[in-house]
């Protein structure tokens, strides 16, 4: 017997209909690329992204047709976010910091129609427009004033197109399962690969991170996502802010320590999220410069391992709980935050910060596990350490056209982590499968080391990485950025791991550089490392590797 519920279908329209009919004066505040400030409220986004719809059926955009971008966090990219989505067709953040050569890869393995693109995007554009085989228009996202000189065809202005249209338009009523947005994973060996979300997994997922154990979002709520919108749709943000009503401020591309604690301090951010190295950044502003975050309660940082020492400045010195995160291109992407149990109310300080140095633990709607090189389970004592697996509502079951596959016969997903899983089910990534060190048989993990090198107080960034042994087959070799100022040196950097790891852990050696290559999405670039230190030699005096 079936139950006598409406059936109402989970759809991203619905999310910005609710927030425009109850919080349509709630602010959306955006750093724009012309300059000043724009405000509007959720009940006017809504009306933009209605005749943005109607705009694109004006271009021939129709149901499943990939529209992209190439933008930042702004108020029109805002509306693409609904507005692409709410018509039926798949909106297609592109990450602009990839090489040129990718970008256009992945619009032609898209097969996007259509270009939406920021201004100073406008001539990375242009370098690659020749490539472009499916794309039959540009928007450039500006008013009329602002228009850049292009050599693209078939180019439009953003405000041109949106003013010429009313609002009088009714989002289509499509089933849930109708794919919704895209974005291509930077985690995979070879070309990219596309994920394809689909409107129940984003509404779903949405609901799941506003919820109290993940982000804990609310109409009280100011949100400032300092994670752009092309790395996996901002972690969700613009939906789970949008789904509870919160304000939501826009950094543009002024992500630096001090644009960012200016609009902290301007609009009353109560939450933000980013990348470690946005935080660094953050942290090294309030250092140099003084200040704080006194409205910041929470800042969710993901992307790559929170170092312990971060976590322990954001907290103690301005007040700021971190909630280290966790997810996956695959994932839509969040799946595990940390927070803490009933029964840790008694936690000291230093359990706390040991727990918080985790990912954390999945909320309803993910599950994971970890497996040995058999695929067989290992258990959850801490201790035991294999590849993470995971399933749920909104990670993916296959890529985009079916290219190269990570799942299992039972459908789990292999992330490539490298993990362990503690009683109360905190997951702990210890490393990527491709980073991890092997060191006279046995694992050393480089993500631990890396935390360890920046809790050091002369140490700004720090990366570890294998480098080949004759006898242990890797060893671990340091490379670090120092703080300005700062001459600590390699025997006094060395000599601060001691007693903190096993002694075989240590790193062999380390080397100073002036800055660390990073990812399109904010992550150790730790390939480019092993090829500039390919031909590295450990110095022959190391104590290495007295493994067992």
């Amino acid at each position: 017997m079936l139950g006598l519920m409406m059936r109402e279908p989970l759809l991203i329209s619905s999310i910005l209909d609710h927030a425009a009919r109850f919080h349509g004066a709630t602010e959306i505040v955006s750093r724009t690329l012309e300059g000043p400030i724009h405000r509007y409220g959720y009940a006017e986004a809504r009306s933009r992204a209605k005749r943005l719809a109607k705009a694109l059926a004006g271009l021939g955009v129709n149901t499943g047709d990939r529209v992209a971008t190439l933008a930042w966090n702004g108020y029109r990219h805002y509306e693409l976010y609904f507005g692409v989505s709410g018509m039926g067709a798949i909106c297609h953040a592109i990450n602009p910091r990839l090489f040129p050569g990718q970008i256009a890869y992945i619009a032609n393995h898209a097969e996007d129609s259509v270009i939406f693109v920021d201004a100073d995007f406008v001539p990375l554009l242009e370098s690659i427009a020749g490539e472009l085989t499916s794309v039959r228009a540009v928007v450039v996202m500006t008013d009329d004033a602002h228009m850049p000189e292009t050599s693209l065809p078939a180019v439009h202005c953003y405000e041109t197109l949106v003013s010429a249209e009313d609002d009088d338009y009714e989002w289509p009523l499509l089933d849930e399962e109708t794919a919704s947005s895209m974005c291509y994973s930077s985690g995979t060996t070879g070309n990219p690969k596309g994920v394809l979300y689909t409107h129940r997994s984003t509404v779903l997922h949405a609901l799941a991170t506003a919820a109290p154990d993940l982000m804990s979002l609310s109409a009280r709520d100011s949100v400032m996502p300092a994670v752009p919108m092309f790395h996996v749709n901002a972690w969700g943000l613009p939906y789970s802010a949008t789904l509870v009503g919160a304000k939501l401020v826009m950094p543009g591309r002024k992500l630096d320590g001090a644009s960012l604690c200016e609009l902290v301090d301007a609009e009353k951010i109560s939450l933000s999220a980013g990348v470690p190295t946005v935080w660094l950044g953050v942290l090294d502003h309030l250092e140099r410069n003084g200040g704080g975050l006194d409205s910041l309660q929470r800042c969710v940082i993901g992307g790559s391992a929170t170092p312990r020492a971060m976590s322990v400045a954001l907290e103690e010195k301005y007040g700021v709980q971190v909630l280290h995160a966790w997810g996956m291109t695959e994932m839509s992407p969040i799946g595990t935050v940390n927070t803490a149990k009933n029964g840790m109310e008694d936690e000291t300080r230093e359990a706390r910060y040991d727990r918080q140095v985790k990912q954390g633990r999945p909320c309803f709607g993910v599950d994971m596990k970890i497996v040995d090189d058999d695929n067989r389970d290992l258990e959850w004592d801490d201790a035991a350490f294999g590849e993470l697996k995971v399933r749920g509502h909104w990670v993916c079951s296959s890529y985009f056209k079916g290219e190269g596959d990570s799942h299992d016969a039972d459908g789990w997903f292999a992330t490539g982590d490298v993990s362990t899983i503690d009683a109360d089910g905190y997951m702990q990534v210890t490393d990527r499968s491709k980073d991890v060190i092997k060191s006279g048989g046995e694992w050393i993990s480089s993500i631990d080391l890396e935390n360890i090198a920046i809790g050091h107080p002369d140490i700004f960034e720090a990366a570890v990485i294998g480098i080949a042994h004759p006898k242990w087959d890797e060893r671990p070799l340091l490379v670090v950025v120092r703080n300005e100022g700062s001459s600590v040196s390699s025997a006094e950097l060395l000599g601060y791991f001691e007693g903190k790891v096993a002694k075989w852990w240590i790193p062999d050696d380390v080397v100073f550089v002036d800055d660390l290559p990073h990812t399109a999405t904010g992550k150790l670039l730790k390939m480019e490392l092993r090829e500039t230190f390919s031909g590295y030699e450990l110095p022959t005096t190391a104590g290495a590797g007295e493994s067992g």
